[in-house]
């Protein structure tokens, strides 16, 4: 048999599957993964900022006008409300990011 021969398949170690197309196709599908996810989590950690800092200290003597379980609701925000909010973004982003991954095919 020669080098030539169609009929000789040489071992495939996996590194040249599918040829540059895919390779380039796997690198853009990589990005866009990427960039989706760092948005979610910069969108995420931007409303935690304004609910944290924004509701508990910046905009606590406009919300103390208010009340929620009998406590004013700049003080409620700055002692639980973050919180809770926290844990819902939590919740949201692993939700999320599910979607995220079965959009690129990343899911298990």
């Amino acid at each position: 048999m020669t080098d030539n021969d169609p009929s000789v398949l040489e071992p495939n170690d996996g590194t040249n599957v599918g040829g540059p197309e895919t390779e380039t196709e796997t690198n853009s599908n990589e990005k866009a993964y990427w960039s989706e996810n760092i948005r979610l989590l910069w969108t995420l950690m931007a409303i935690w900022f304004v609910v944290s800092f924004g509701a508990g200290i910046l905009f606590r003597d406009f919300l103390d006008q208010f009340s929620l379980g009998g406590y004013p609701l700049g003080f409620w925000f700055a002692q639980q409300g973050s919180i809770y909010v926290f844990v819902l973004l939590i919740f949201y982003y692993t939700w999320k990011m599910k979607r995220i991954e079965r959009k690129y095919d990343l899911d298990d």
